[in-house]
Order: C-alpha cells, then sequence, then structure tokens
C-alpha cells in the first residue's frame, strides 16, 4: 500500500513511478511548487512541477526542519553544489541513467537548516530538471532569509561557464567533471560582493561569431539569437525536443543592477573575423540588453585567453562601442578588462583559467563593481 501512495505522488509530480523502483522513497516528499523555494537564474516553470534550466548558476535555496535531506532530479540532470548551513559546498552528480535521488545530508542535528544548491554545469546537452526533496517523515520547509538585495547578471561564453576550471593540464580537453560555475570568476565576484548572480552563457558562444565559424558569423546562434530565451538551443531542432527552449524570457523577473559582457573570446579565437560584424553586433547586443534593463549599469569585460594581438583588437572596438554609446547618451555603458593569464600555473583544461585564475579575476572584478556601485 505504500509503495503505492508513494509512486502515485511521484506520478502526480511527474516524476513516474521507476524512481520509487530505482530508490525506495521514504519520508515527506517536497514539491518543487513549493512555496518556501527560492529559484534564482533562468528557469522554466511551464512544467511547476518539473522546472527546467540548461545555463549554469540556476540556484535553488530552501530551509528545511529535521535531520536529513534528500534531492530528487531528472536522472543525467549533471553537477549540483550544495551546501548545507555554513559547512564547505561539495559537488552532487546525477550522472547515471537511474540517477533519481541523492542524499545531500544525513544526522544533522534535528533543528532548522539551510540548503543552497547550484548548477555547475552547462545543461545544454542534458536539459535538467528538479523534482524535489525528501525530508524526514512529518517535516517540511519554512521561510528562507531573503536573497540579496544586489543583482548582477553575467552574458558570457566558456569563461563564465567555468569551463575545464578543475582540470589539472592545459593539454587535457572537456571534461563536465572539471567544469565548476561555482569557482566561476562570477560566482565568486557575486559571492564577494554578497549579490545574486543570473547568468546567460555557453561555451563557444560569441557576440556575432562562435568559436571556429564562418567569417560572416553564426546569425542562427550567438548570443544576440539566444540571449531572449530562457535556455541555450545549441542545435535548431532541440527546441522543438525541449519546448522550454522556445520560450521567451520574461525580464521582469529579473532587473540586475549590473549587467556584465564577456565576449569576443570565440569571435577573435581563429583568424578569420570581421571586425566590422564583429563591431555591429557588440552595438546589436548591447541595443538588445539596454531595450530588457533599462536601468541597469551596463559594463563591457575582456577575458584572460586571448593573445595580445586579438586582445589589443577587443579592447579598441569595446573602447569605440561604449564611447559611442556614451556619446549617444546612454551614460550607463562601461569597461573594464580584467588581466590576462600570466602563467601555467593559472590554467585549467584546454587552456581555460583554472580556479585560482578565476579567483584573481574575481578579485579585479569585485573591487571595480564596487567602486562602480559604491557597494561598501
Amino acid at each position: 500500500m505504500r509503495k503505492m501512495l508513494l509512486t502515485a505522488l511521484l506520478t502526480m509530480m511527474g516524476l513516474g513511478a521507476f524512481a520509487i523502483e530505482t530508490v525506495p522513497i521514504k519520508g515527506s516528499i517536497i514539491s518543487p511548487s513549493d512555496k518556501f523555494i527560492q529559484y534564482t537564474g533562468r528557469i522554466s516553470f511551464a512544467n511547476p512541477e518539473r522546472p527546467a534550466w540548461n545555463f549554469p548558476g540556476i540556484q535553488i535555496i530552501a530551509s528545511f526542519e529535521g535531520t536529513s535531506l534528500r534531492m530528487i532530479a531528472k536522472p543525467r540532470s549533471g553537477y549540483f553544489m550544495a551546501q548545507i548551513d555554513q559547512a564547505e559546498p561539495f559537488k552532487v552528480a546525477f550522472r547515471g541513467e537511474r540517477d533519481s535521488v541523492v542524499t545531500l545530508a544525513t544526522a544533522l542535528p534535528n533543528g532548522v537548516h539551510m540548503v543552497r544548491l547550484m548548477y555547475a554545469i552547462e545543461g545544454y546537452e542534458f536539459f535538467p530538471e528538479f523534482w524535489g526533496f525528501v525530508l524526514d517523515k512529518g517535516c517540511k520547509l519554512v521561510e528562507a532569509p531573503a536573497l540579496p538585495t544586489r543583482k548582477l547578471e553575467f552574458i558570457g561564453n566558456s569563461i563564465t561557464c567555468g569551463y575545464g576550471n578543475e582540470g589539472l593540464k592545459k593539454e587535457e580537453g572537456f571534461d563536465y567533471a572539471t567544469e565548476n560555475h561555482y569557482y566561476s570568476y562570477a560566482s565568486i565576484t557575486a559571492r564577494n560582493l554578497e549579490a545574486q548572480h543570473w547568468v546567460v552563457a555557453r561555451s563557444g558562444i560569441g557576440a556575432y561569431r562562435n568559436y571556429a565559424g564562418p567569417k560572416t558569423g553564426n546569425p542562427e546562434s550567438n548570443m544576440l539569437a539566444q540571449y531572449e530565451y530562457v535556455g541555450y538551443a545549441w542545435k535548431p531542432d532541440l527546441r522543438k525536443e525541449a519546448t522550454f527552449l522556445s520560450e521567451k524570457w520574461d525580464f521582469n523577473r529579473y532587473q540586475p543592477d549590473v549587467v556584465c559582457i564577456n565576449l569576443g573570446t570565440n569571435d577573435l579565437s581563429t583568424p578569420n573575423y570581421d571586425l566590422k560584424l564583429l563591431k555591429q553586433n557588440y552595438q546589436q547586443l548591447l541595443k538588445t540588453v539596454r531595450q530588457h534593463n533599462p536601468k541597469a549599469k551596463i559594463v563591457f569585460l575582456t577575458g584572460t585567453m586571448l593573445g595580445k594581438k586579438e586582445s589589443d583588437i577587443q579592447q579598441k572596438i569595446l573602447d569605440e562601442v561604449t564611447a559611442e554609446a556614451q556619446k549617444a547618451g546612454d551614460k550607463e555603458v562601461y569597461r573594464f578588462d580584467m588581466s590576462p593569464i600570466a602563467g601555467d600555473e593559472w590554467y585549467g583544461n584546454d587552456y581555460h583559467p583554472n580556479i585560482y585564475e578565476d579567483e584573481k579575476m574575481a578579485g579585479e572584478l569585485a573591487a571595480y563593481l564596487r567602486s562602480l556601485m559604491n557597494w561598501f
């Protein structure tokens, strides 16, 4: 009887019966639509019992009663970083075909505790979904502390995602196990400033041309084409397979104080680029971002991976775009250059920043934003 009841509950939540057969669930099942769960980031709630996304950095925050906590998610959702109360964060994996329930905490002192979850990777191949929590029998969620009032948005590429930042060798290629947005410069900057941060980023994406794209650009999949959507469709047909990828983002859900745009590394990473098209798309992206974020300060960043020639080109173009925007009347457009990677000890996988380089970048950027916003 108990198995039939739990199966029915999970089916109503949209989980299906297979999860109960794979991992027996005992305790109080908390729906993803519970009013006390806080969500940050571009998440689709088209099905409120299956919140879905594929950008990194989304967060799920809740305060719960009891001594234990388990998390339910769609199998193969990927990696999360979890933090219970003020303990050290740790990585949680949903990688197997039957991984649907993962234990986050046991043997806690009986009382009220907080959990913070952050999606650590890019989910454009996994299409993750959160399916709820499991608490001790009879326990429930309670109201969590308010989210920070300071708000950041990061628009970027692999550097912003945290690609390879847990890797040990620059010669090694991509692996989801070594990508961790929690330790990216964007996430660290937000923690340094005690701010929320929402992310629109995907490895390989450019302002006009994605990595190794044609000289004419990738107008169907560059950031300008993707910015207004809830998620990233890296192949056109995915909009049919994952319906939330066709869902336009409601910008009223989040109005950042600062938008940081870190794009251009992929546009300039191979030699067949068109600087006129790059500048035009920077300008159009600025126009689009400003349209949706009328009160935000917008900061164009340069990353840390380009060689001197391309870095100089990028800085020159962004200086021009910023100056021209200010002259045209938008006085809240700014520029900031992060220091280039200075040696092998700062590389993760595929010549990307490692977590130590991310910390350096975050230190520089947080100091700049603190001064810009008077966030002391």
